[in-house]
């Protein structure tokens, strides 16, 4: 395909809101980075300037991206998964540690986490492998299969640790399930989430107290005619039980004592109005001045630069996993809320282009970037607001970080590249 047909062709709806969203999060890592010392757009030794380095080096990739033949990333899909993984393998030998996570490759300009190309070639593989089915994913065999694609990267990644990262993996089941994966599987995991959170708040007697009284229950009500079993119902339950009664030796010994202290926050196990305000202030310190950084921010916003709190450092990481906030000061409500927008129309988007993809490798690997794209924005704008527990990941196109940036662009245009080549047309 010629140059002038693939710019006549590619969806310029989506690279518009996906340079909006570059733009806007850069102004906000160089509000967030601002010193008068260092106040230069163009100087590069500046995280802002070392994220415009970036964001011209996201915009190299594009043209490489956009220049290779769409069949290209299929025929070599399981070859970058198979590399993806081995970098993986050789950050137990060579990774750098930072942040208390082995989860980068020092490469001397910049340093590489191969985890974020690992979300590219798994979403490639997976696509890959379920359009070679070619049917629903009846079978157990290709369950399994399916499933240990997305599970492989994640085990590797888990002990880093980096449980945050190897959660974006299982978003892609959502692929899975669109493909035709049974809703069962979504209860037992929805189950095991439920067990966990309910083992943690109650304990796991009241969790045996609940089910017994639901066998009694269902025994007392099939009398009355319901057909519902309850010898399996009683061994599900004994199930439940059982992980229940792991819940806590996984959140004790497993468990560092950040990811233990994040989790009782966001639960609020302490029932002590006093002390869970002084558990915020400490362990939830990030989330707490976030949370104070956005309600300062008011409808209106303090205005570009004027951010006090941003200013003054008082929220951690703020230019990373924190850049929500500095939006939330400096622009107020009217700023959020135009992040969110933008977000929402480019998820929208992606799944309009998904779903109008003949090619069922394209149509799968669309729904690939909107998993992790969409789990990558859910936690981080959750997480800084104060509603889910702190995990460390990043809002696509907007935080600091090179590779982040890079590979994120390349996930998205390797999509709108497909679809240039789509062969039924949009309505």
């Amino acid at each position: 395909m010629s140059g002038r047909s693939i710019l006549k062709r590619i969806d310029w709806l989506t690279v518009l809101i996906y340079l909006s969203l570059v733009l806007i999060g850069w102004s906000n890592i160089y509000s967030s980075t601002f010193t008068e010392e260092q106040n230069s757009l163009f100087d590069f030794g500046t995280l802002h300037g070392k994220q415009l380095f970036f964001i011209g080096v996201s915009f190299v990739a594009i043209l490489l991206v956009m220049s290779l033949e769409v069949n290209f990333y299929e025929r070599f899909s399981s070859v970058f998964y198979l590399i993806s993984i081995l970098t993986l393998l050789g950050l137990f030998v060579f990774g750098k540690t930072i942040a208390g996570a082995t989860s980068w490759y020092n490469l001397g300009f910049m340093n590489f986490q191969p985890s974020e190309l690992a979300k590219i070639t798994t979403a490639l593989a997976l696509a890959k492998y379920l359009s070679d089915i070619q049917t629903d994913i009846k079978r157990r065999k290709d369950q399994l299969y399916a499933i240990l694609i997305i599970l492989i990267p994640a085990i590797l990644i888990i002990p880093q640790p980096d449980p945050g990262s190897a959660l974006v993996f299982f978003a892609l089941m959502f692929v899975i399930f669109r493909e035709g994966l049974p809703l069962f599987y979504l209860g037992i995991v929805c189950t095991g989430i439920l067990v966990f959170i309910m083992t943690l708040m109650f304990g796991t007697i009241w969790i045996a107290i609940g089910l017994t009284l639901l066998i009694i229950l269902v025994y007392a009500l099939k009398r009355k005619s319901f057909k519902i079993p309850v010898i399996p119902l009683t061994l599900v339950s004994i199930t439940i039980i059982l992980l229940s009664l792991s819940v806590n030796f996984v959140f004790t010994n497993i468990f560092e004592q950040r990811h233990r202290d994040r989790f009782s926050l966001w639960l609020r196990l302490e029932k002590d109005p006093s002390k869970l305000e002084e558990i915020r202030k400490n362990i939830g310190y990030n989330t707490y001045q976030s949370e104070k950084a956005i309600e300062s921010g008011g409808f209106f916003g303090k205005g570009f630069l004027e951010g006090t709190r941003t200013k003054g450092d008082f929220v951690p990481e703020q230019h990373t996993d924190y850049i929500f906030s500095t939006v939330g000061e400096e622009w107020g409500f009217l700023g959020t809320a135009t992040v969110i927008l933008l977000f929402s129309l480019l998820f929208l988007r992606l799944v309009s282009l998904a779903e109008r993809q003949k090619n069922g490798f394209a149509r799968m690997y669309g729904y690939g970037v909107i998993s992790v794209l969409f789990i990558h924005y859910f936690i981080n704008i959750g997480m800084v607001i104060g509603v889910l527990p702190t995990i460390g990941i990043p809002l696509p196109f907007f935080s600091y970080g090179g590779s982040g940036l890079l590979f994120f662009t390349i996930l998205l245009f390797i999509f709108l590249k497909m679809d240039t080549n789509r062969l039924k047309e949009s309505i």
